[in-house]
């Protein structure tokens, strides 16, 4: 999945080649997303680059070609279409999923319902996680909470071994953006690391805690933590 901030810089490129037909320079970039330096928009497009979103032309200045949008900026792709409010999208780490994948659970009612496996989540320390869509698992329709919206990712890590989550298990999320404490959820953590965590709030502050004494509970400013989705299930292989 695509950041925050890398979501925002594919908007801004893609409205300026649609009004003036040349990508924006890379000083306009970094005064449209307040950054401080060129270096981040430097980091920002390379990313962009490395998932397939845009491509630089070589031996060209301010030469960028957008290549594919993510479901959560389709309608800018034919700007005459009405602009439709996209629908909560988790984002776990690096790359933007569709909100709704082609081939994603179809009725939940059925013996078994296709997911899409979005990447790795960290049970441990956050790390970075590949969102896009590898492949699929199926998995029983009474796992699924309701039609709501769900997907799958693979545990890496050993912080919450004593809720019975192995690393190398893949858990199953609904999607959804609160929680009731303690619920085992996907934690976004300042727009950029994403984990797997106990939640708990204590007044204004969010606790992420984990379910192994080896690793110190995270208390963050609520403003620094986005709830992605809140375990429903569990799928592990021997």
């Amino acid at each position: 999945m695509l950041t925050k901030k890398q979501i925002q810089l594919l908007e801004f490129i893609q409205k300026r080649m649609v009004r003036d037909g040349v990508p924006p320079s890379f000083d306009e970039m970094k005064d449209a997303l307040d950054l401080r330096s060129k270096s981040g928009i430097h980091r920002l497009v390379t990313a962009l680059e490395e998932r397939g979103f845009i491509r630089r032309l070589p031996h060209r200045a301010r030469a960028l070609e957008v290549l594919r949008l993510p479901d959560a900026l389709a309608h800018l792709a034919n700007p005459a279409e009405p602009k439709v409010k996209p629908a909560f999208t988790p984002r776990v780490i690096s790359n933007t999923r569709p909100a709704r994948p082609r081939g994603a659970m179809t009725v939940v009612d059925s013996p078994a319902v296709q997911l899409p496996l979005m990447g790795r989540i960290a049970a441990g320390v956050p790390i970075e996680a590949i969102s896009e869509v590898s492949h699929h698992v199926a998995v029983p329709g009474t796992m699924l909470a309701g039609r709501e919206h769900h997907y799958a990712l693979e545990v890496t890590g050993d912080s919450m071994i004593d809720a019975g989550i192995n690393d190398g298990d893949v858990v199953v999320i609904r999607e959804q953006d609160t929680a009731e404490t303690g619920d085992i959820i996907v934690a976004l953590v300042d727009d950029q690391e994403a984990t797997l965590k106990r939640y708990r709030r204590k007044g204004a502050m969010i606790a992420l805690e984990a379910a192994n004494p080896a690793y110190e509970t995270r208390l963050l400013p609520e403003d620094r933590v986005r709830i992605q989705g809140r375990l429903v299930g569990l799928i592990r292989s021997y």
